[in-house]
């Protein structure tokens, strides 16, 4: 339950799953991940959330119930991964990836069907990178990037 509530984020009383994912915007801001320590651990979190997602969908009886976040920290995790470090940047993937998680456009949506941990993670990590994308095309056209 410490794991997929992300250290008890999924237990805030009103939107568990923005709190989870405002945790986690706040923590790879003010931790000095490279990009590859940030993708590796984004790897690891992906793993254990798929671990610990079916375990308390099991403890629990419920299809991904609200207390699991751990789907919204990889989710969010990945909608930064290759963002440059500033606050516009980093707040355009937290309110992108908050639109696509509860939207759920194709195939997030569809993924939900899926049993298991890997239901429970997979529409997650499509939101991040659909919010990933929209934020790197911005700046893109903004001319950004570097």
């Amino acid at each position: 339950m410490l794991v997929a509530s992300a250290g008890g984020a999924g237990y805030a009383p009103v939107a568990p799953g923005t709190a989870g994912s405002l945790v986690t915007v706040v923590a790879v801001w003010f931790i000095p991940f490279t990009r590859v320590g940030l993708a590796l651990t984004l790897v690891i979190v992906t793993l254990v959330g798929i671990w610990a997602g079916s375990r308390v969908e099991r403890a629990i009886g419920t299809k991904d119930p609200g207390v699991i976040v751990i789907d919204e920290v990889a989710g969010m995790m990945l909608s930064v991964l290759l963002l440059p470090r500033t606050i516009a940047a980093f707040a355009a993937a937290f309110f992108l990836f908050r639109v696509f998680d509860v939207w759920k456009p194709f195939p997030a949506h569809q993924s939900q069907a899926i049993t298991g941990g890997l239901g429970v993670m997979l529409d997650d990590l499509i939101a991040g990178l659909y919010a990933l994308v929209v934020v790197l095309g911005g700046l893109a056209v903004l001319g950004a990037l570097r």
